[in-house]
């Protein structure tokens, strides 16, 4: 017979509810929300050894995402077997939703015909002879800490299909799916790696999880701790640390001391280690919740002014900000959504909006990156699902000109990470419609970041069907970063 589910998220609230039987069965939920949630059902059940009883798990099977008690147990021998010489290394991973103009970043073409080269001039960067958009003048100054792939290129137009394939390494089989049927990389480092420093989720994102940021079947257990709300407001908190209005820390003390003698009765006829498993498991939920490190990681008011300042007071720039404190405080993978970058119109305007305060908190968290010595531990990616069409509309149908889905030219950002910076990797034509040079594709820039966090691609995990899926299935390493 098969056990009742155990579920871990990440927590928003944290209470213990009593559910009297109904169905003979019998409920306690530990913590509840958003994340971090353990619940604990069974009913009136005939075990293998033929003691029947009602009890909080019955013994012999763990289900933590369609896990099995083993696989759990085996997962996390290997988890503490890996940690011992792997290094704390981490990824921020910058999703450009909705795919930025490659001419309106980081490949301008300032010798093409207008309506090729767009709205804007170019600005010349630290490395000579490369030039970015004049949006972009901070980015521009730290080139030589950057490296940008001007030839990433792809054969999909469609938003969910690229964002999917951007954020897994694999294209979605229905393009009309909104959720992930593959496991996004910072899903799987969750799985695989867990949190640098024990008392933090392993994968945050800031301020909401990306398109396809979510586990799929490893279980949701793996999914992002969104940290909500905008970092920069004056009162800005994470909901999913606070405890439920009128719970303590001593009352939720006090459960957890009512959960330990359910386990010290449950113990008795445990013989396959699942109470010593289920105690990990609630030990990381009461870390978190109660646990210093996680809240001092998110209380971005810590920071100085000056410092504050520096990444400009925008979202944007502050979420950069949060991002590093998250980093330093033993998060392994961070995703900020930085959106829309789909400009089909109004192109001007919107990067008015948008670029000032992505420039400057991007290029101080570059810059601090290396003056707190992280730049060799620390992976920055930033890349959108797509590149924009070369010529600009003439924006008759909503507003001022714009530009459309291009699939076939897109350019990537990467910084850190102990790679060969300071230098552009490809080339496209002289209209910015085609890779001529080291043409690349997502899933290397996906096998790089997997290549920092010590991950194997070859490892497998078992689909909803039971199929065995690779992490990545296509995916090289870009030698000229190594």
């Amino acid at each position: 017979m098969r056990c009742p589910p155990v579920s871990l998220f990440v927590p928003s609230k944290v209470v213990l509810r009593y559910r009297p039987s109904v169905a003979a069965s019998r409920a306690i939920y530990v913590t509840q929300g958003r994340g971090f949630m353990l619940e604990l059902t069974g009913g009136k059940i005939s075990c293998c050894d033929g003691l029947p009883r009602r009890d909080f798990l019955r013994a012999g099977f763990l289900g933590l995402g369609g896990l099995s008690l083993s696989q759990v147990l085996q997962h996390r021998a290997e988890a503490a077997a890996a940690k011992k010489s792997v290094r704390k290394t981490s990824v921020l991973y910058i999703e450009m939703a909705g795919g930025p103009s490659q001419h309106d970043t980081y490949d301008p073409k300032p010798l093409s015909p207008v309506e090729y080269r767009g709205l804007y001039g170019s600005v010349p960067t630290t490395l000579p002879g490369v030039r970015f958009c004049d949006r972009f003048p901070h980015q521009a100054s730290v080139m030589d800490k950057l490296a940008v792939i001007r030839s990433m290129h792809h054969d999909s137009g469609s938003h969910t299909t690229s964002s999917h394939l951007t954020q897994t390494g694999y294209y979605l089989r229905n393009r009309l799916n909104r959720d992930n049927e593959m496991p996004c990389t910072g899903s799987i480092t969750s799985r695989l790696r867990g949190p640098n420093k024990a008392g933090v989720p392993p994968f945050v994102s800031i301020s909401r999880a990306m398109r396809y940021g979510r586990a799929a079947y490893l279980g949701q257990g793996y999914n992002p701790f969104p940290t909500g709300g905008d970092p920069n407001k004056k009162n800005f908190s994470v909901e999913n640390l606070s405890l439920v209005r009128g719970l303590s820390s001593d009352r939720l003390e006090n459960r957890q001391a009512l959960l330990k003698s359910f386990d010290e009765q449950r113990r008795i006829l445990d013989t396959e280690g699942v109470a010593g498993s289920i105690d990990d498991f609630t030990a990381q939920a009461f870390e978190i919740v109660t646990g210093a490190r996680a809240r001092e990681a998110f209380d971005i008011q810590q920071e100085t002014d000056k410092t504050r300042d520096r990444y400009g007071r925008s979202t944007l720039g502050q979420s950069f900000l949060l991002a590093r404190r998250l980093i330093e405080a033993g998060v392994t993978f961070v995703t900020i959504r930085v959106g829309s970058w789909d400009h089909h119109w109004d192109l001007e305007a919107r990067m008015a909006r948008m670029a000032p305060g992505f420039d400057l908190g991007l290029a101080t968290l570059v810059t601090e990156l290396h003056e707190r010595a992280l730049d060799q531990d620390v992976l920055v990616v930033g890349m959108g699902e797509f590149g924009r069409s070369p010529r600009m509309n003439d924006g008759r149908k909503r507003g001022t000109p714009g530009r459309d889905h291009w699939g076939n030219l897109m350019s990537v950002l990467l910084a850190g990470g102990g790679l060969q910076v300071g230098q552009v990797i490809g080339a496209s034509d002289a209209n910015g419609e085609r890779p001529i040079a080291s043409p690349y594709r997502p899933e290397d820039v996906l096998a790089m970041m997997y290549r920092h966090l010590d991950i194997d691609v070859q490892q497998t995990f078992p689909d909803h069907s039971g199929r065995p899926r690779y992490i990545l299935e296509s995916g090289d390493m870009i030698p000229e970063l190594i």
